[in-house]
């Protein structure tokens, strides 16, 4: 089924969303500097049995970029998937969420548990516990935040592209890092600096408490490569009470851009168990 675009305004923002299929709801939520576009290999396979709703975050994409940076943090964007969800008439949906888009939907599932039947986080963090730690990196993503805004979006993605975060893509068909760098390219200065400043794992309020509460279905997945996520995933799994957590061999942060079809196997085949009749 092709998937159709449009502009949803909630909560005085206008946000694009694109939307495929019927069935049980699914909330696709991207990565910094990404897009719905990030999810458009996918989209194909399941919106065949999933109504799949694939927004715009805040600041990127065709969604608005608001001036006002208190409008960036992750409750903010809590806010406004409730707000999306009751005007598309949708009580309870599966998030699955990439690195900020898996912030935001760990975040969402705390705050609203009651509209969360499923979860299913890549390359995601619950913040940094260390006060200290979370201190510096607030600093270094508004040093960053400032940069982009004085120096725009092409500087950035070059110095972007160079993190070590990253490094394993450097292995991509030279399309698909094309396809990739467009994607970043056609953001606005001002939205990813706000998202950094307001969605940042520096201002990230740490939910590491609140993981042994989540009373449902969670997917966890990592690439081989990013250690660092690795660690965080087998502490994550150790403390939720229902998390499988696979690590993906040869890939690293992005998973699905590097591993597609095994991240489209894990996927699909964890939706269809949380969603089969028991």
């Amino acid at each position: 089924m092709e998937p159709t675009t449009r502009l949803v305004t909630v909560r005085g923002i206008p946000f694009s969303l694109q939307t495929a299929g019927t069935g049980p709801g699914l909330l696709l939520l991207h990565g910094f500097t990404g897009s719905s576009a990030t999810w458009a290999a996918f989209l194909p396979e399941w919106s065949t049995q999933y109504q799949v709703l694939a927004p715009d975050l805040i600041g990127h994409g065709q969604s608005a970029a608001p001036t006002d940076p208190a409008r960036y943090t992750l409750e903010e964007a809590v806010d406004d998937l409730l707000a999306l969800l009751d005007t598309l008439g949708i009580d309870q949906c599966i998030v699955l969420g990439y690195s900020l888009g898996g912030r935001l939907a760990l975040t969402f599932a705390v705050h609203a548990p009651a509209r969360v039947s499923a979860l299913i986080l890549e390359s995601t963090s619950p913040g940094i516990a260390d006060p200290s730690e979370r201190a510096a990196r607030k600093a270094q993503d508004e040093a960053l935040a400032a940069m982009i805004e004085e120096r725009g979006i092409a500087w950035f993605v070059e110095y972007w592209e160079q993190q070590p975060l990253f490094a394993s893509q450097a292995r991509l068909p030279a399309d698909v890092r094309a396809r990739i760098r467009a994607e970043r390219l056609a953001q606005r200065p001002s939205g990813l600096a706000h998202s950094l400043r307001g969605m940042g794992t520096g201002v990230m309020t740490p939910l590491w408490d609140h993981l042994p509460q989540l009373d449902l279905p969670v997917l966890l997945i990592v690439g081989a490569f990013d250690t660092k996520y690795v660690t965080i995933g087998q502490s994550m799994a150790a403390q939720l009470p229902h998390a499988e957590l696979v690590i993906v061999p040869d890939a690293g942060h992005a998973v699905h851009v590097e591993q597609p079809e095994i991240f489209q196997n894990l996927v699909s085949t964890f939706l269809q168990r949380v969603t089969s009749p028991r």
